[in-house]
């Protein structure tokens, strides 16, 4: 085993485990993904998770404007051909973009969408569509009516309970005759929403990929 494989092996996993951590129900999800793509997922939403905790570790706006410039400045060395920064979230982002052939701005839409949060409400329609748009891209879909349904639960996710998460919701799954099923994996955490106990969801998940629903 080589250096570099080791590193990006540790790196898989110490993605693996915080998104098994502090995302469970889409760590759920992505694990109905083959790989390399559930690895891919599994990357974005831990990227996702370190832009989300930015409100969180630091409560003055100028440090905050800092920490999301540190992740600009990761995402763009991520798509460049030089060796990324080694923070281990960076490394796993740094091969799913350059697998995929990520543009830069797709990922710095997702920083932006969250910057808007520093010092105001969340726009959840644009973060919930900016990370739905990086997972279709991971999965190989261009298909419109599967990215109108990823992109309702994308945002729905991000929202309380009520009318207007609801009706997102009703939208996507309206939607299921149509959807490409590869998108599943990042589907699939809409049953989360409706009240699914902790214990039933794997069973809850694995029932409803086998029968193609959300």
């Amino acid at each position: 085993m080589t250096d570099s494989w080791r590193a990006s092996e540790a790196s898989h996993l110490y993605v693996l485990d915080t998104v098994r951590r502090a995302d469970r129900d889409r760590f759920l999800g992505a694990l109905f993904a083959p790989e390399p793509a559930r690895a891919d997922l599994l990357a974005l939403l831990a990227f996702d998770h370190e832009l989300a905790r930015t409100r969180l570790v630091t409560r003055e706006p100028m440090l905050a404007r800092i920490r999301l410039e540190w992740w600009r400045e990761a995402v763009a060395e991520a798509a460049g051909s030089a060796k990324p920064r080694g923070q281990p979230i960076v490394e796993s982002l740094s091969e799913t973009v350059r697998r995929h052939g990520l543009a830069p701005q797709r990922l710095m839409a997702l920083i932006d969408a969250r910057e808007e949060e520093i010092e105001g409400a969340l726009d959840v329609l644009r973060a919930g569509h900016a990370l739905a748009d990086l997972e279709l891209a991971v999965l190989g879909i261009d298909h419109a009516p599967t990215r109108q349904a990823a992109r309702a639960v994308g945002a729905a996710w991000l929202m309380g309970e009520g009318v207007e998460r609801d009706a997102l919701l009703a939208e996507a799954r309206a939607l299921r005759p149509e959807v490409d099923l590869v998108a599943l994996p990042i589907l699939l955490p809409a049953l989360s929403l409706g009240g699914i106990g902790a214990w039933r969801k794997p069973l809850a998940y694995w029932w409803a990929a086998r029968r193609g629903r959300y």
